[in-house]
């Protein structure tokens, strides 16, 4: 069977130019892949920082060992902000300057975990799933709140979770990474499921509620946007 390429970037010109791209790659999602197993392999956090005074974005890329959190990688990408501030289209603000900064890492960056949505999008596209669709990589959206969406609070145990959800559909699960810590809200991005999203965001998170993955990136992408605006 011939494995089409990943579609390329696109910048809309507009909010509804952007909402129909959005609405064309969601049908691109692989929603039936497990993903590979929780502790193998390499993990990736990518987040974003942004001096929107300079018109200035600045993306890192943190590649972990999945099973000892040791840093194997790490990559950096200054770019300029090229499309406004529209919530549900954040996506086409970051991605750009994500995508050169996994195209600097000299390792595959196996599975990414992104500091945002993936099914938790009111189009059910958000940047874990766009990027997932453009990279072709296992993409997991762990955000640090609900978003717009609804949940009853877990247990107060480490690994307790409930449904996220709008309406009757379940769009994610808020996770309880650490006892007496707000839970943090997993979905599916790209080409991995729930339960082994909620896996690998767990053994991440061994020490803080944020996995370690985005911690480090989160770090890296702040000290750089400084050096950058400076």
């Amino acid at each position: 069977m011939t494995t089409q390429p990943p579609p390329a970037h696109q910048t809309p010109e507009d909010e509804a130019e952007g909402r129909a791209i959005q609405d064309r790659l969601r049908g691109l999602v692989v929603l039936d892949e497990p993903g590979p197993p929780p502790g193998t392999g390499l993990v990736t956090g990518v987040d974003v920082a942004y001096d929107d005074e300079k018109d200035v974005v600045v993306a890192a890329a943190v590649v972990l060992d999945a099973e000892t959190l040791e840093t194997v990688d790490e990559a950096t990408a200054v770019g300029t902000i090229s499309f406004p501030y529209v919530p549900g289209l954040l996506a086409f603000r970051e991605i750009p300057t994500v995508l050169e900064a996994l195209e600097s890492l000299t390792v595959d960056p196996g599975v990414v975990i992104c500091d945002g949505y993936g099914l938790a999008h009111p189009r059910r596209f958000g940047l874990a799933s766009h990027l997932g669709v453009l990279t072709g990589l296992p993409v997991i959206g762990v955000g640090k709140n609900p978003f717009t969406f609804s949940y009853e609070a877990p247990g107060p145990r480490r690994g307790d979770f409930s449904p996220l959800t709008d309406g009757d559909e379940v769009v994610g699960r808020a996770l309880r990474t650490q006892e007496n810590t707000n839970p943090i809200f997993v979905s599916v991005g790209h080409r991995i499921d729930l339960d082994n999203a909620c896996a690998h965001t767990l053994r991440l998170a061994r020490r803080f509620r944020q996995p370690e993955s985005t911690r480090r990136a989160d770090a890296l992408c702040r000290q750089t946007l400084r050096e950058a605006t400076a």
